[in-house]
């Protein structure tokens, strides 16, 4: 390699180190990334031509809004060396970069007739934010100890400074077997860009060459017979504002007399492909080689080459930099290029297309070959909107891009209501020309015979076979099933005060992505110390379900006098938000199926016939407006003509005082109701009383239910399994109850123990739910009764406990089912006590 220095007078070379004095004087951070009036704890760190062995670090400074020290740094460095200076911000657990600025000697003795004697100088940091350099406040600085003769300066007319710096930054240059290189290269900022194609390599000769003013490293097979003709290198652009202060030499402009370029030929050297730029971006070079890139959409000018089309890059919560490619929805610590890119996509195109034969050779005498194109003949016809059909290792499954799952079960045939569901472990088919076919995949053997009709499965171990079950319970667990395989990890936060739980749950939740209220709920009430293992949650879906369905909110109303069952109130248009709040009604709702949770009042039962996607029947109507149910039945018992009765397949409703018609059929106004069309009118007539008002209430209801729970997933329950589901069981079994209780440091035969159910058989029922909400969190029962009560890990009965003193009150634990009862003295001082608690205290705290 060519001699890489430059001769002083006396034999003294500028490549000869020698100290330099730094002294950080003060720093004013101005860094985005800061807090106003935020107090700081930093420190300057200070690294010589990049070298680990040149890095120096300042002592800790805490302050406002200037930072001192006043601390000397000694450096080993030449003329040539560029210092790197870094402010840090320090925490508890790691350090953020604040701002980083740069002393190019060589320019700074020049500019100063080659003396660095107590010279002071303000720097100007620089920081990152958002892909681009802004100004991130002062950093004060002097330098001292450093003296030269600026007449054995190299002038940048040479190559000489280039392979002076490349001789600097280079940190080790290793040959070893034929073939292979390895070159490591320790570059700073103000390192040049080397490219290095290592292919082709057939001797052992390394040249330094020169292409457009760049520096770079080839492999020659024969060296060249005569050098060419030096050539100037063109001029570069001019800087961008806003960048380094300082410049760096300008880069050689020929190779130095000792090096041998060789001929300008492909075999000589490579020069590496340009990468596009993405459009409205150009790359332009400073006057000292360093590149910087400019983005004419935002008029910004960035070190760092623009990622990829469809990539974006992101910090974490520990201030690192990861990469998200939108393409692929993947992530990467690794800074893409358009070649990696590239490569990636390759190797995917060619991985994929490798498996695709190999499964079609594997697959190769499964299938008669055709001439033909194969056309799917799918006799459920086409999949509901949001859904696709994929196939993965021959097995095939279904994409609910609605909700972002994934589940092997065919939508189109998942919970039929028309045909009960198959049995655990079977699958229905379709034959080519469309017959139907059952697959046992238990046994692993098929069946033209139906399963369901007498269906019998005896275990392999020799226990007596069952009949095919498709009680309410079984359904159940096939409904749990389906949320437990659809769960996402970790858990989503809420956050609520008690005396404006509905709009903070309102908040929280419709700013929430509909598939993570699929997550473990961790509800937070405001002002108390509770932990949510269930329990609060539990309580949160009661009192949220009661504020929402209020019927004073407008939103919903009662059926009826004697039915206080709810439905969609018309009048509740009058709220020019209401759609906004049917929607996170639906959200709510589903969110308590998937969770397991109830809520304290139900619908109707057409209302629960609408989300089945069930048609209401007149006999329906009865039990939401019985008036209305006996006009309809005299039009159909009676004769219109005899009656002398008029009636036209028109209808009036009145909402808020204002009277409008609706047409049951086109024309209807016009059109008489007869004998021969009155089943028709009867038809009609009843469908739109249960619409009538509500369709965008009801479809904005369905569509936020929809968003956390697929409807296809109730398709298992009718309309009463559906409200036993949400609402539980109201009634309280005593017998039920005492039986399936457990006590601790009690035991069943101890007086306290007698004393609280003697108490509990005296309350009417409106008091028992009143204590099963206090120790539970909530007032109805699972269906099993209280022996499927659950807790925070599963089933767990209701337990008694001996704890405190007789002057306590009686305390629970929700999320554990547990009543903590004092040791009372008396049967009275302990009605006295557990029916206080019950009615008069509120809210969680924490032992």
């Amino acid at each position: 390699m060519a001699a890489a220095s430059v001769t002083r007078p006396g034999n003294v070379q500028t490549t000869e180190k020698s100290q330099l004095t730094l002294k950080v004087v003060s720093a004013k951070p101005q860094s985005p990334k800061l807090p106003t009036r935020s107090r700081l704890s930093s420190f300057v760190e200070v690294t010589a031509d990049g070298l680990t062995s040149e890095t120096k670090k300042t002592g800790k400074r805490t302050g406002h809004l200037e930072l001192q020290w006043n601390e000397d740094l000694t450096l080993n460095v030449t003329p040539q060396s560029r210092l790197d200076l870094k402010l840090w911000s320090c925490h508890t657990l790691r350090k953020e970069l604040l701002g980083t600025a740069t002393i190019d000697l060589l320019d700074t003795l020049r500019t100063h007739d080659g003396k660095m004697e107590n010279l002071q100088l303000s720097l100007v940091l620089q920081t990152e934010n958002k892909g681009s350099l802004v100004a991130g406040g002062e950093l004060n600085v002097c330098l001292d100890g450093l003296v030269v003769d600026l007449g054995s300066l190299p002038n940048g007319s040479t190559a000489t400074d280039s392979e002076s710096r490349l001789a600097t930054h280079t940190h080790a240059l290793i040959l070893t077997k034929e073939y292979t290189l390895f070159f490591f290269l320790m570059q700073t900022k103000s390192s040049l860009a080397f490219s290095l194609l290592l292919s082709g390599i057939y001797s052992h000769t390394l040249q330094l060459v020169t292409y457009n003013g760049r520096s770079s490293l080839a492999r020659h097979t024969t060296p060249p017979s005569s050098p060419p003709a030096r050539s100037p290198a063109p001029s570069s652009s001019s800087p961008s504002p806003g960048l380094d202060n300082t410049t760096l030499p300008p880069p050689t402009e020929a190779p130095p007399a000792g090096a041998n370029p060789g001929p300008a030929n492909p075999t000589t050297a490579t020069e590496p492909v340009p990468e596009l730029l993405p459009t409205g971006w150009e790359q332009r070079v400073l006057p000292h080689g360093r590149v910087y890139y400019v983005d004419h959409n935002t008029k910004t000018t960035t070190w760092e080459r623009p990622l990829p089309p469809g990539w974006e890059k992101r910090v974490d919560q520990r201030g690192r930099f990861y990469y998200v490619d939108h393409n692929t929805r993947t992530t990467t610590w690794q800074r893409p290029t358009e070649e990696s890119v590239r490569n990636y996509e390759q190797w995917q195109s060619q991985r994929n297309q490798l498996q695709g034969a190999m499964h079609q050779f594997s697959q190769r005498f499964l299938y008669q070959s055709s001439g033909a194109p194969a056309v799917e003949n799918d006799p459920l016809g086409a999949l509901p909107s949001g859904w696709e059909k994929r196939q993965d290792n021959g097995r095939v499954y279904f994409v609910n891009h609605n909700t972002r799952t994934t589940q092997w079960e065919d939508p189109r045939t998942q919970g039929m209501i028309q045909e009960p569901p198959l049995p655990p472990g079977w699958e229905m088919k379709y034959t080519a020309e469309g017959v139907r076919y059952f697959v046992d995949h238990n046994s692993r053997t098929t069946s033209f015979k139906d399963p369901r009709p007498g269906f019998e499965s005896g275990s392999r171990t020799g226990s007596s076979p069952g009949a095919y079950d498709r009680s309410f319970r079984w359904k159940y667990h096939q409904f749990r099933f389906l949320c437990h395989s659809n769960a996402l990890p970790s858990h989503v936060k809420i956050s609520v005060s008690r005396q404006t739980l509905f709009e903070d749950s309102f908040q929280q939740i419709m700013n929430v992505k509909p598939y993570d209220l699929r997550r473990r709920l961790y509800i937070i009430m405001r002002g108390e110390e509770g932990l949510d293992y269930g329990g609060i949650a539990r309580e949160w879906f009661f009192l949220l379900s009661h504020e929402v369905l209020n019927p004073m909110y407008c939103l919903f109303e009662y059926a009826g006098k004697n039915n206080y069952c709810l439905q969609i109130n018309p009048a509740s248009s009058i709220n020019p938000d209401h759609l906004t709040y049917f929607r996170f009604i639906g959200r709510f709702i589903a969110m308590a199926l998937y969770h397991g949770k109830f809520i304290d009042t139900g619908f109707t039962l057409p209302f629960y016939k609408r989300m089945l996607n069930k048609k209401p029947t007149l006999k329906d109507l009865e039990s939401i407006d019985p008036e209305f149910y006996n006009s309809i039945m005299w039009v159909k018992d009676n004769s219109l003509e005899e009656g002398g009765v008029e009636l036209y397949f028109a209808q009036d409703m009145e909402i808020l005082g204002k009277v409008s018609t609706h047409q049951l059929k086109d024309d209807g106004e016009d059109e008489l109701v007869t004998t021969e069309n009155k089943e028709e009118y009867i038809s009609l007539l009843t469908d739109w009383r249960f619409t009538r008002g509500v369709e965008e209430q009801t479809k904005a209801f369905l569509d936020g239910f929809n968003e956390v729970v697929p409807l296809e997933w109730l398709r298992y329950f009718d309309e009463k399994e559906l409200e036993l589901m949400l609402c539980g069981m109201q009634e309280i079994d005593l017998s039920d109850w005492q039986k399936n209780t457990i006590y601790r440091h009690y035991t069943k035969n101890t007086k306290q123990i007698h004393w609280f159910w003697q108490v509990v058989k005296e309350m009417d029922n409106e008091k028992r739910i009143r204590l099963l909400q206090f120790v539970t969190g909530t007032c109805r029962l699972p269906v099993g009764g209280f022996a499927e009560l659950i807790g925070s890990n599963g089933p767990q009965k209701f337990c008694i406990d001996k704890v405190g003193k007789e002057t306590w009150l009686p305390r629970s634990h929700t999320c554990f089912n547990r009543l903590d009862l004092p040791p009372y003295k008396s049967l009275e001082q302990l009605r006295e006590k557990l029916l206080f608690a019950i009615e008069e205290t509120e809210g969680f705290g924490q032992e």
